[in-house]
């Protein structure tokens, strides 16, 4: 991974990683060595966003996500390409220690979404909340995450963006997870003109964010679809579409169906488990255990659609 003085560019597939939890729902870093193994053997993904909405990360204590983060680095080191740490919190004071913590592990990133309980009122709030948690780390690149859908924050990302650059020295880019393409497309061009990333977090709208000049994308399902996304960026950048568009359709296929059979985050991390053998068990209550009746079909059908990756 990289040191503090290094910055590498974030591009590409970039698991947003589950965290692996005992059946009595404690944390299980012991298995995070197992899971790097699977990622870049099984799906050819050596990015890795931990700690993130995938990963439950609200759900955890800040001394758990300190656990698991230096897990992922400890572990990660000369394997990984890059091990981005999310350690967005309802409390600055949380969000600073975890950024503090980030950078003795060597993490190659931060990222923080908008505190959602107390929400800042306008983008100049905002931009103040990531800058005071910018300054804990201020050697590591740090990421707005933008997912107004799970933050309730009304606010356009490129109004976010607007200055910060200068305001924080140490901001890369932005993980843009909201299917507003007017937004997307105003974060590209500002980011494009200030040589900052965007990464897109929709996972079944991939190819229209590429068409739109975004460097990369996180998203959960390539935990266990990298591969053939692998694929689709490979035909994308040489310019078959044709090929891009039939994997894309084909995870739009999964997605569908997968929604017919309740799919949220723990109906998804059951079929990650059932995809890749990993017990990465339960999610932590308020949200309930799921069945694997009800994720098995959907492992199923991802087996038949993408046999031939």
């Amino acid at each position: 991974m990289a040191s503090s003085t290094v910055v590498k560019e974030l591009r590409g597939l970039v698991a947003a990683t589950f965290t692996p939890l005992t059946p009595e729902g404690e944390i299980n870093p012991s298995l995070i060595g197992s899971y790097i193994d699977y990622l870049i053997e099984k799906q050819g993904v050596k990015s890795v966003f931990v700690n993130g909405t995938t990963g439950e990360s609200l759900s955890l204590s800040v001394e758990e996500r300190k656990r698991l983060a230096k897990e992922w680095c400890e572990k990660g080191k000369g394997r990984l390409e890059q091990v981005i740490v999310h350690v967005g919190c309802m409390s600055l004071k949380d969000a600073q220690e975890l950024a503090r913590h980030a950078a003795t592990i060597g993490a190659d990133g931060i990222a923080l979404l908008s505190p959602s309980f107390f929400k800042p009122t306008n983008a100049d709030a905002l931009r103040m909340f990531l800058q005071e948690v910018a300054s804990a780390a201020p050697d590591l690149p740090l990421y707005y995450y933008h997912i107004p859908g799970m933050t309730g924050l009304n606010l356009d990302a490129k109004d976010v963006l607007e200055g910060i650059e200068t305001q924080i020295p140490s901001f890369r880019g932005v993980k843009f997870t909201s299917t507003d393409l007017r937004d997307l497309g105003q974060c590209v061009s500002y980011c494009r003109a200030h040589r900052l990333s965007v990464l897109y977090g929709v996972d079944e709208q991939l190819l229209g964010a590429l068409i739109m000049d975004v460097q990369g994308a996180v998203g959960s399902t390539y935990n266990y679809l990298g591969r053939a996304i692998n694929h689709l960026l490979s035909a994308f950048e040489a310019a078959d579409l044709d090929r891009a568009r039939k994997i894309q359709f084909q995870l739009q296929h999964i997605i569908t169906f997968a929604k017919k059979h309740g799919f949220d985050l723990t109906v998804n991390k059951q079929v990650m488990c059932e995809v890749s053998g990993l017990p990465l068990g339960p999610p932590r209550l308020p949200l309930l255990r799921c069945s694997q009746s009800q994720a098995l079909p959907i492992a199923e059908e991802i087996r038949k659609v993408l046999k031939d990756h």
